[in-house]
């Protein structure tokens, strides 16, 4: 069964470029770890809650984005020996500025439940 690794987290708009740059030089270090696709969605529709919201959950502040990403992975043992492989390979230590505030980054990872498409 396929899994997939979530992540919601506020860059800085200023940082926009850098976010994209930081994500397509990743991609060949996650795709060797066996990922199998990366989508990194830039907010351009998420208000303020009065209870929950994607804004309250990363404490977005003033010119941040939410941004929404997930990663597919095969099944959860590729994901799992996927990122601990990245903690020790010495190519993603080149990648050690992050253009977001990592603190309030949210992560996990999930089975998929129901799976449609237009296809």
């Amino acid at each position: 069964m396929s899994y997939v690794s979530g992540f919601l987290l506020a860059v800085p708009e200023a940082n926009k470029a850098a976010y994209k740059a930081m994500a397509e030089k990743a991609w060949p270090l996650f795709k060797e770890y066996g990922c199998l696709s990366i989508q990194e969605n830039w907010g351009v529709d998420t208000p303020d809650g009065k209870v929950t919201s994607f804004p309250m959950s990363v404490k977005r502040e003033e010119g941040e984005v939410v941004v929404f990403s997930w990663m597919i992975w095969p099944d959860k043992a590729t994901a799992d020996k996927g990122f601990e492989k990245m903690m020790t390979d010495p190519r993603m230590k080149e990648m050690t500025e992050m253009p977001f505030d990592g603190m309030r980054m949210m992560w996990g990872g999930f089975e998929p439940l129901v799976t449609l498409t237009a296809d």
